[in-house]
C-alpha cells in the first residue's frame, strides 16, 4: 500500500536560519483542547486560562530566549489546542556557533515541553506532526499578524480550530 506524500510547507532553498521573523502556529496531537480555555466571550474581553500543560507551555515557549542566544519570541498566544508565535531570528548575536533554524528551535521546545508533561501524565500524546510557518516578509504582515494573534482568543468560537 503507498502512503500518502505529506505536502512539503517550507521555501524550497530558503534558509531558516536566516534573520527574519516567522509566524508560526503548532496544533496538539488530534487538535485536543489540552493547554488552555478561552472565558469570557462576548460581552467581557475574552481570557486564556492556562491547564497545567499550558502553564509548562508558557514557560519553555519564554524560556526559548535563554536556550537560544539569537531568537527573540515577538508576541505568542496559547490556545486551547495550538500555539501561535512570532519567533524573530538574529543571526548577528549567533557568535561563532550555527544559527540553529526555526525547524530545530520548534523541535526542541516540543521535545521540552513533552518530557515536562510526561510527568503529568506519561500517556498523553502532546503534538501534531510538524508545523505551520510563515516567513513575515514586512511590517505590514507584522501587523496584521500581531492583530491575529492578539485577536485569536477573542474569536475562539470563529476559529479553523475550535472544538468544543
Amino acid at each position: 500500500m503507498k502512503l500518502p506524500q505529506r505536502k512539503r510547507t517550507r521555501l524550497k532553498d530558503y534558509d531558516y536560519s536566516s534573520t527574519g521573523e516567522y509566524f508560526v502556529t503548532i496544533c496538539t496531537h488530534n487538535k485536543r483542547c489540552i493547554f488552555s480555555s478561552v472565558v469570557g466571550q462576548g460581552l467581557a474581553p475574552a481570557e486564556i486560562q492556562l491547564s497545567a500543560f499550558g502553564e509548562i507551555v508558557n514557560r519553555e515557549l519564554l524560556d526559548l530566549e535563554n536556550r537560544y542566544d539569537n531568537i527573540k519570541i515577538n508576541k505568542y498566544v496559547i490556545m486551547p489546542n495550538h500555539i501561535h508565535a512570532i519567533i524573530e531570528i538574529d543571526t548577528k548575536s549567533a557568535g561563532a556557533s550555527p544559527c540553529p533554524t526555526l525547524s530545530d528551535i520548534i523541535c526542541t521546545f516540543k521535545s521540552i515541553v513533552t518530557r515536562k508533561c510526561h510527568i503529568i501524565n506519561s500517556k498523553q500524546k502532546m503534538w501534531q506532526t510538524s508545523f505551520y510557518d510563515h516567513i513575515i516578509r514586512d511590517e505590514s504582515d507584522y501587523l496584521k499578524i500581531w492583530n491575529y494573534i492578539d485577536t485569536n482568543p477573542a474569536k475562539w468560537s470563529e476559529d479553523k480550530f475550535y472544538i468544543e
